[in-house]
């Protein structure tokens, strides 16, 4: 009989046309799915691909075989993700995408407690500055904003994201405090181009009275990553407009002065997303309630709500 990983391999080759493309969302090396299905191959007696240096193509009995057990892998997928869910303890390599700053920050302190609840959970966790594709890349989950809900997708708000402008206190000290968004242009500004569309980030900010008016800062310096625009605000180099989730410490220890702040832009909400399948496998659940419940216990929506502070 074969083995749920030698038909995973199979099916998620033909898939992506790539043994190494399947090795990435699958978590293995292309040697070890090139493997996989050379054993299912020879099994089988039939050549399930045509194979060249730029591409994998099905032969015509791939085909047929793919059709006959797409649905059944699914189904066994389910199954050992319920066994997974009422049996033992959540196990496997649990594959996650988190902003940098924000992620290093607020959610790589809570691993050790994790590990330590559930030692046979593997994180493999990915910080980058991209909206990611949960099931094409092949992660289990997300922590972010901003990413499309896509079918059997689901999400859970965790705390707002918010954007407030910033600077040192070394910097204010020279300057003219600006009374709205329209006093920003005054300032040297750190913006962000984006790695999407390469343009300049432009922000609306709003009030209390629901009153809204562009951020205008001026493009003194550009940059490619939040982190980044942080640490130039740090070194006293103009105002940047930064999450309150990544500039959280240096805002509570005033090393940076949030500027205007009865004004705020509204990015949505900080969010962590998964697949919404009936049966969600174990080391996922317990991953999305652990995240929940330190957000609640750290109070952590409160302190990034920019509107309340």
């Amino acid at each position: 009989m074969e083995t749920l990983a030698n038909l995973e391999c199979f099916v998620r080759s033909a898939e992506c046309g790539s043994f190494s493309e399947a090795a990435r969302r699958l978590s293995l090396t292309p040697a070890a799915v090139s493997r996989n299905v050379a054993v299912l191959e020879q099994n089988l007696g039939l050549r399930l691909f045509h194979r060249s240096t730029r591409r994998l193509t099905l032969t015509e009995a791939g085909e047929t075989f793919r059709h006959s057990i797409a649905d059944h892998l699914e189904e066994l997928q389910a199954a050992i993700a319920h066994a997974s869910t009422t049996v033992g303890e959540p196990a496997g390599t649990l594959k996650v995408s988190l902003p940098p700053t924000f992620g290093v920050t607020h959610i790589l302190p809570l691993l050790p407690g994790f590990m330590e609840r559930y030692p046979h959970v593997r994180p493999e966790w990915h910080f980058e500055n991209r909206q990611v594709d949960l099931v094409a890349d092949g992660y289990d989950a997300a922590i972010g904003g901003g990413i499309e809900l896509l079918p059997g997708l689901i999400s859970r708000a965790l705390a707002p994201a918010h954007i407030v402008p910033v600077a040192s206190p070394d910097y204010m000290a020279r300057q003219m405090p600006p009374v709205d968004p329209s006093g920003l242009q005054a300032l040297n500004g750190i913006v962000m181009r984006s790695l999407r569309t390469g343009r300049i980030r432009n922000w609306t900010m709003r009030n209390a009275g629901g009153d809204e008016m562009p951020a205008s800062l001026s493009d003194t310096i550009v940059v490619n990553d939040p982190n980044a625009m942080q640490e130039a605000a740090l070194l006293g180099l103009g105002v940047a407009m930064l999450a309150t989730a990544d500039a959280l410490a240096a805002l509570e220890s005033g090393r940076l002065i949030r500027l205007i702040p009865q004004w705020y832009c509204d990015a949505g909400a900080i969010s962590i997303y998964y697949g919404s399948r009936a049966l969600v496998p174990a080391k996922t659940r317990v991953f999305v309630d652990w995240i929940a419940s330190a957000f609640k216990e750290q109070r952590l929506a409160e302190r990034f709500a920019a509107s309340l502070r």
